[in-house]
């Protein structure tokens, strides 16, 4: 054993040496705060996408007790899934209770933020607050019985329910396979509370109220599956699809009218047009107008989307074909949209009414490249909000002005996936995750430069925190063998480029797995 200094100089020395170590090991970095921020920001909002799927199955309950065909055993359903609502939404609000005592323990006070308007402020580095709260006074143990008796209770509603539930419950208390370093397992309040971070112990909070709001679904799920489905009759008949006129003049309408030749309010037909989801009206039908742009042959795809008697449900496409003329005099028709685009050719279609020899096109705000034929052109824009073409032909002159849009923000996706429910072998064999232009008729691309990415629920009881590139997934292939039902995934600070354009940052996604 090292002997005792006698100096008093070299005793305070290494006692200020201890002092120090010991800070060092209290200290919690800004990146395991901002990981776990990120996290509880993400486990919020999926809970409220959850309730709002709880709500429509509500409605739809509500529904099935006012019709004939499945009132009798929705009286019998329908109170059962009220009830784990009732279950669900008393330990959802036990869990907020404790959320507001821990702030309170971490010194909470409102203060103002950076928009001017108030805004919670606590220590979301405080080691000691949630293990006061949880330890020392013994909530620990008090949320503990109560999940217990809240799984319980929810099983017990019915014996199916706790036939179909009783092995994969969402809400789970058990932390023996959660082993220390040295093989120990330590009880539910160590575990999750015990010297745990103000900000960490919100996140193990907001995760428990994510496991409520999942049992609460797969139970009201289960209840809304029992009734059984309506049988479709039809009763109803409407033309297919129909259409005004099958060749206008530019700045034209045409009508579209589209629906499904037998139809039943049961069906719930959902109509597309050119990709626009349409209002369906009380007699089955879906109207539509357009207005005519370019020159040429057109063509707009009519999906239309119904139940059959069977139950199953089908979809049908309709290509309505139509011609846009060449109008007499000078024109300028935008052959894709009514807007030019930054950063892309957008292409147009020019008509002089008079020879070409005799015509002069300029733009402003813009560039102008011929496409190869005569009167066509592609256009290019770098900013501004508003371009003109001047076309001048036999020495009449004419100018059109045209609006400039920024190319519309892409979406994170995985597989089929924009965020929210998806099955775990869904997610678990994807590849990458990738940056996806909706409703957008440019062959325009964005690549993902980099992304955050967060692990936690089912399987990762301490949230886990790694970077991809471009994209590939394949680094997380450990983590994604891992995922199980339960488990959140959580992109987050999403950079991404477009061609040649700047790297920009997009929404991330919450994927829930199931």
């Amino acid at each position: 054993m090292a002997a005792i200094p006698k100096e008093p100089r070299q005793m305070m020395i290494n006692v200020m040496y201890l002092v120090l170590i010991a800070m060092l090991a209290l200290n919690v970095s800004n990146e395991v705060i901002t990981a776990f921020k990120v996290v509880n920001k993400s486990l919020v909002t999926s809970n409220q996408v959850i309730s709002n799927g709880n709500t429509t199955i509500y409605k739809s309950l509500e529904e099935k007790l006012t019709k004939p065909e499945s009132a009798e055993k929705a009286k019998i359903w329908e109170p059962k899934a009220m009830e784990a609502k009732a279950l669900s939404d008393k330990m959802y609000g036990y869990l907020d209770s404790l959320k507001l005592q821990l702030k309170d323990a971490a010194g909470l006070k409102m203060v103002t933020g950076p928009d001017g308007q108030p805004e919670e402020d606590y220590r979301e580095d405080d080691l000691e607050a949630s293990t006061r709260l949880f330890d020392t006074k013994g909530n620990g143990k008090i949320l503990e019985r109560r999940l217990n008796e809240y799984k319980q209770a929810m099983l017990n509603i019915d014996p199916s329910i706790n036939k179909e539930f009783a092995k994969n419950f969402p809400v789970d208390t058990d932390t023996r396979n959660f082993k220390t370093q040295e093989g120990k397992t330590k009880d539910f309040t160590q575990t999750y509370f015990y010297m745990t971070p103000t900000v960490a112990a919100l996140t193990m909070l907001s995760k428990f109220q994510n496991n409520i709001k999942d049992a609460e679904n797969k139970i009201i799920t289960f209840c809304h599956a029992q009734i059984g489905a309506v049988k479709v009759t039809y009763d109803q008949f409407s033309a297919l699809v129909g259409q005004s006129s099958n060749y206008v003049m530019p700045g034209q309408q045409i009508q579209i009218t589209a629906g499904v030749g037998a139809y039943s309010n049961a069906a719930k037909p959902q109509i597309t047009i050119g990709g626009v989801p349409v209002p369906v009206g009380p007699d089955g039908r879906a109207e539509y107008t357009i207005t005519a742009s370019g020159a040429g042959n057109r063509s707009l795809p009519v999906n239309v989307t119904f139940t059959k008697p069977d139950g199953t449900q089908e979809t049908k496409t309709f290509p309505i074909q139509y011609t846009v003329g060449t109008p007499g005099g000078s024109a300028v028709m935008l052959d894709k949209m009514n807007v030019f685009y930054v950063g892309v050719e957008n292409p147009i279609t020019i008509s002089s009414g008079t020879g070409w020899d005799k015509t002069r096109v300029s733009m402003a705000g813009g560039s102008l490249s011929s496409a190869g034929s005569p009167g066509r052109y592609n256009v290019k824009v770098s900013g501004g909000t508003t371009a003109s073409i001047t076309v001048n032909a036999d020495g009449k002159q004419s100018t059109f002005p045209f609006r400039i849009k920024q190319v519309p923000d892409p979406v994170l996706m995985v597989g089929p996936s924009e965020g929210g429910r998806i099955k775990s072998v869904i997610f678990k064999n994807q590849n990458f995750a990738r940056a996806e232009l909706k409703n957008f008729d440019f062959d325009y691309r964005y690549n993902i430069v980099g992304a955050n990415v967060y692990f936690t629920g089912a399987n990762f009881p301490n949230p886990r925190q790694e970077t991809i590139h471009n994209g590939n997934l394949e680094g997380l292939s450990e983590l994604l063998r891992l995922c199980i039902p339960g488990t959140t995934v959580v992109f987050d600070n999403v950079r991404v480029q477009g061609p040649g354009g700047p790297v920009k940052s997009i929404p991330g996604a919450a994927f829930i797995l199931q």
